[in-house]
């Protein structure tokens, strides 16, 4: 078993990331240490696409990237079901909507 194999077999690593709720105005990002311990084929797999022959240059870099894409994923997901609610609502005829005014519309929200 070569050492890369033997690396992955039980890959564990401290990964600064910071979560986008955590910062607040100009403050300081806090950053979260992640700890991940990959085995077996998951473990290779991650070896195979780090260091000199790899896409990313450590593991940190690797997953901050999956974080990023799974987050843009995410993103897209919701934009997608909010533009599918918006064509179904421009797409209905005028007598499926109620005409109100501002006043019914403060009252309503603030009932609680």
């Amino acid at each position: 078993m070569s050492p890369r194999s033997i690396h992955a077999l039980a890959l564990v690593h401290n990964i600064p990331y910071v979560e986008d709720s955590l910062l607040k105005d100009d403050a300081m990002p806090k950053a979260m240490t992640l700890n991940v311990r990959v085995s077996g084929t998951l473990g290779e797999f991650v070896a195979n696409n780090i260091g000199d022959d790899g896409a990313y240059e450590n593991v940190s870099e690797y997953v901050r990237d999956l974080i990023r894409r799974d987050k843009e994923r995410a993103e897209a997901e919701g934009f997608a079901r909010l533009k599918a609610e918006l064509t179904a609502a421009f797409a209905a005829p005028e007598t499926a909507y109620e005409k109100l005014d501002a006043e019914t519309v403060i009252a309503r929200n603030t009932r609680g």
